[in-house]
C-alpha cells in the first residue's frame, strides 16, 4: 500500500471516529462548546431534522438522525397522513458515516400538502409538510443564506431565531443555503447537527437547497479539480484536503435530498457529483457545482503575492493567468447548462444557483486595510471559463443567486461587452467575521442618477466587465461586536411568473422584515426583469412577433452558423426578439417547446409579424 493511502485511510479513521457521542447533554452555559461535540440523546429524539425536495413528480427526503446506538435498529421509516390515518410510503436503512436515512418516493402528488413524519423504532417521531408545488402562485419567494459561522472563535452560538420568525413571517417558498452551512473543519457531523437544530422548525416545510461549499469540505478555500488529493496548505494546487471518504458524508448529508444529478458518474476519490435541477412552482432552478471541478492556481499561474491564489499587483497583465485548460465549470456542467437552457418544460422563468458570483466581488479582504488586487477563490477566474458559463446561463435569461463573499452584492455581469449578461445576487453572511468591502478606487461608468460612486461599469481584478448597482459595505471600524451585526445578514428574492420581474430585498439580522419602518442595506430593494438578463446594450429588436398562444416559448438561431443564441418563454401574446445587428436569423416557437420553424431570415428592424404555430 502506497503512504499517501495508508496516512488517508488512517486519517478517515480518525475522522470517523471523531462523531462519536458524547455522555453529557451540554447546558447552556457551554453553547460554545456544544458546536464541536455530538449529545447523547434519549431514544425518541434520536431523529434530529429533515430536508426535501420535488421534482418531476419525485420527492426525495433525507432524515438526519443522532447516532444510533448498538443493538438498535437501522431501519427508518416514512409515512404520510391519509385521512385520519398514517400510511408508510417508504422506509430506507441509515447510512453511517453521518447517520443519514435518504428516502425516495416516485409519482409523488405536488398538487396537494401532505403531512408526513419520519419513524425510528417504537418511540421516535419527526414530523413536517410536504408543500404543494404553488403553480398557481404568482409570486414565488426564495430565503438564501450563507456563512452560517458558529465557532467558538468566531463569536460562538449566536441565536438564528430572527431568521426563522422572519422566514415565518413572509412564508417562504424555497430555502437556499449556498454553502459554508458548516464552519467545523474536522467534525461536520456535530456541526451538522447543530445546523439542524438551528434551522430544522423552517426547512421541514420548505423544499431546501443546501450547496456544500469549501469550509463544509473541511478547507479555507476549495478548487475541487474532479477529485484530487491537496497536498498544499490552503489547497490552492486544487482537489480535497480532507480525505473522501469525509467529503463523501458531508455531501450525502447535504445534498442527498436533492433531484437526482444529470450527469451522476463519480469523481476522484469517489466523490460523487449533485448539479442538477429543481422544477418549483413554474421557476426552474439550476442547481451548480461552481467548485467541483475548478483548477487550482498554485504551480499554473505567475505567483502576484505572497499566496498562489492572491494577486497583490494591480500592474500584472491579467492575460497571464487565463491560462490554457485553467477550468471552472468543467465540459460536464457547461453541457448540463446549455441543454437547460433550452428546456422549457413547465417553467416561466430560470434561476442559477451556485456557491458564489462570477466575478472577483470585493477589493478589501479582512480588514479595512487589506486591499487585495484580484482573488482566484471567486469565479471572476480564470477568465475564460468564467465567460463560458455566463455565454451559456444568459441563453437562458437566467438570474444568478450565490453568496460565498461574505459581503451582499448586486453585479449585471459583461461578457462582450458591459450589461450584455446575467445579473446577479450575491446574499450577506448570516454571521460575518471575515469582513469584504466593494472600494474601487476610482469612480464607476454609466452610473445611474443619484447612485453611490462605487456603483457603475469597472473592470474587476481580472479585467471582466462588471456593473455593480449595490453593495452592502460593513463600517470600516464596526461598532457591534457580534457577528450578526457587522453587515451579516440575508436574501429574499421574489420571482413573479406573471409580470416576470425579479426583486431582490437585502436584510439585515435582528429586524422584522415585515415592519414597514425596517431598512434594508442601502441599494436594495431592487427590481429587474427576467428579459434584462440578456439584453445587450449594442442590440437591436427584430419586429415584434404575434401569436394565437399564451406564452410560448420561443428560440433565436444565427441562420449562418445555427448557433442559438437563447431560448425563453414570452410573456403573453407576443414576444420582440433582441437581437445583434448585420446578421440573419431563424425564429422557433412553440406552445411548450421551440418545435417549429415561424420566421426566416429575420433582422434588426423587420417588420411585425403574426405567426401561426402548429
Amino acid at each position: 500500500m502506497r503512504l499517501r493511502n495508508f496516512l488517508t485511510l488512517i486519517c478517515a479513521g480518525a475522522l470517523l471516529t471523531s462523531a462519536a457521542p458524547v455522555k453529557n447533554k451540554p447546558s447552556a452555559n457551554r453553547r460554545a462548546k456544544a458546536v464541536l461535540t455530538t449529545p447523547e440523546v434519549a431514544p425518541v429524539d434520536i431523529i434530529c431534522f429533515a430536508l426535501y425536495t420535488v421534482s418531476d413528480g419525485t420527492l426525495k427526503l433525507t432524515a438526519q438522525l443522532y447516532p444510533i446506538p448498538d443493538g438498535e435498529t437501522h431501519t427508518v421509516r416514512l409515512e404520510i397522513m391519509q385521512g385520519r390515518k398514517w400510511v408508510e410510503v417508504a422506509k430506507t436503512k441509515v447510512i453511517n458515516p453521518g447517520w443519514t436515512a435518504p428516502f425516495r418516493v416516485e409519482d409523488w402528488n405536488d398538487s396537494m400538502a401532505q403531512r408526513y413524519r419520519v419513524r425510528h423504532g417504537s418511540t421516535a417521531t419527526y414530523e413536517g409538510t410536504i408543500r404543494r408545488n404553488p403553480t398557481d402562485q404568482d409570486e414565488l419567494i426564495v430565503a438564501g443564506f450563507t456563512g452560517n459561522s458558529i465557532q467558538p472563535s468566531h463569536g460562538g452560538d449566536i441565536s438564528r431565531q430572527d431568521i426563522i420568525d422572519n422566514v415565518k413571517r413572509v412564508d417562504a417558498d424555497v430555502l437556499f443555503f449556498s454553502g459554508d452551512q458548516v464552519y467545523d473543519h474536522f467534525k461536520h457531523y456535530a456541526a451538522w447537527l447543530k445546523f439542524g437544530r438551528d434551522f430544522g422548525e423552517i426547512i421541514k416545510d420548505r423544499p431546501t437547497i443546501c450547496l456544500p461549499d469549501d469550509h463544509d469540505a473541511g478547507q479555507p478555500n476549495l478548487w475541487g479539480e474532479s477529485g484530487k488529493i491537496s497536498t498544499l496548505s490552503g489547497a490552492s494546487d486544487g482537489g480535497y484536503s480532507r480525505p473522501g471518504v469525509y467529503v463523501q458524508e458531508v455531501e450525502r448529508a447535504q445534498t442527498s435530498h436533492l433531484p437526482d444529478p444529470v450527469d451522476p458518474h463519480k469523481i476522484g476519490q469517489g466523490i460523487g457529483v449533485w448539479f442538477t435541477n429543481l422544477n418549483w412552482g413554474g421557476i426552474d432552478f439550476a442547481i451548480l457545482e461552481d467548485r467541483k471541478f475548478k483548477t487550482g492556481p498554485a504551480g499554473r499561474v505567475p505567483k502576484q503575492g505572497p499566496r498562489p491564489d492572491h494577486i497583490r499587483n494591480p500592474e500584472y497583465d491579467p492575460a497571464s493567468v487565463d491560462v490554457d485548460g485553467a477550468v471552472l465549470l468543467g465540459d460536464r456542467q457547461l453541457k448540463f447548462i446549455d441543454n437547460w437552457a433550452q428546456d422549457w418544460q413547465d417553467a416561466d422563468m430560470k434561476v442559477a444557483l451556485s456557491a458564489t458570483i462570477f466575478t472577483g466581488g470585493a477589493h478589501i479582504h479582512g480588514d479595512a486595510n487589506g486591499r487585495l488586487h484580484a482573488d482566484m477563490d471567486s469565479n471572476g477566474w480564470p477568465q475564460a471559463g468564467r465567460n463560458r458559463a455566463l455565454g451559456s446561463l444568459r441563453k437562458a435569461f437566467a438570474f444568478h443567486l450565490a453568496g460565498d463573499q461574505h459581503l451582499a452584492t448586486i453585479f449585471q455581469h459583461g461578457v462582450d461587452e458591459h450589461r450584455d449578461a446575467i445579473w446577479s445576487f450575491c446574499v450577506p453572511s448570516i454571521a460575518n467575521l471575515y469582513l469584504r468591502w466593494w472600494e474601487p478606487l476610482e469612480e464607476g461608468l454609466n452610473r445611474e442618477a443619484g447612485s453611490l460612486a462605487y456603483t457603475g461599469d469597472y473592470l474587476d481584478g481580472f479585467a471582466n466587465k462588471v456593473t455593480n448597482f449595490a453593495a452592502a459595505n460593513p463600517e470600516k471600524k464596526p461598532s457591534g461586536k457580534l457577528l450578526n451585526t457587522r453587515a451579516a445578514g440575508y436574501g429574499i428574492v421574489r420571482i413573479n411568473t406573471q409580470t416576470r420581474l425579479i426583486t431582490m430585498e437585502c436584510w439585515p439580522r435582528n429586524v422584522d422584515i415585515t415592519d414597514a419602518d425596517s431598512e434594508q442595506y442601502p441599494g436594495w430593494p431592487r427590481t429587474i426583469s427576467q428579459f434584462d438578463n440578456y439584453n445587450p446594450p449594442s442590440w437591436g429588436q427584430l419586429g415584434e412577433l404575434s401569436f394565437a398562444v399564451e406564452d410560448p416559448v420561443v428560440q433565436l438561431i444565427d441562420a449562418e452558423t445555427d448557433e442559438i443564441l437563447y431560448t425563453v418563454r414570452a410573456s403573453g401574446k407576443s414576444f420582440t426578439p433582441g437581437a445583434p445587428s448585420g446578421r440573419a436569423f431563424t425564429v422557433k416557437a412553440g406552445k411548450d417547446s421551440p418545435d417549429t420553424v415561424v420566421v426566416k431570415s429575420a433582422r434588426v428592424g423587420s417588420a411585425p409579424q403574426r405567426v401561426k404555430l402548429n
